[in-house]
């Protein structure tokens, strides 16, 4: 099954583990030792995010070192960022709106 980074961060523990490794690279015990699920359970959200590029993992002796690939969100930014115009005309008009309410409840 091909995955891409929107199936990789629809996952509220993916997103947590993304957001462990783009401070430091961990184990993966390390990362597991975050979470209250088990270990096989981290390992295939591990697996997801390495599929989708998202964690690079490194062997080194016997144990694996993950990292965060932070520019594969970059896909995503680029897809909010269609919309960003779109939300901004509509919070400026809930601002405006409540701003006339607010001026309206003043009055009486």
């Amino acid at each position: 099954m091909r995955r891409d980074v929107f199936q990789a961060i629809a996952d509220p523990t993916r997103r947590e583990i993304i957001n462990l490794l783009a401070y430091e690279s961990l184990t993966l015990n390390s990362v597991a030792e975050h979470f209250d699920i088990s270990r096989p359970a981290i390992s295939k959200h591990v697996k997801i995010l390495t599929e989708c590029g998202l964690i690079i993992i490194r062997q080194e002796g016997r144990e694996r070192h993950c990292q965060a690939n932070l520019s594969k969100l970059k896909t995503v930014a680029e897809w909010t960022e269609r919309y960003s115009a779109f939300w901004n005309k509509k919070f400026d008009a809930l601002g405006a709106y409540l701003e006339k309410e607010k001026k309206q409840t003043k009055k009486k």
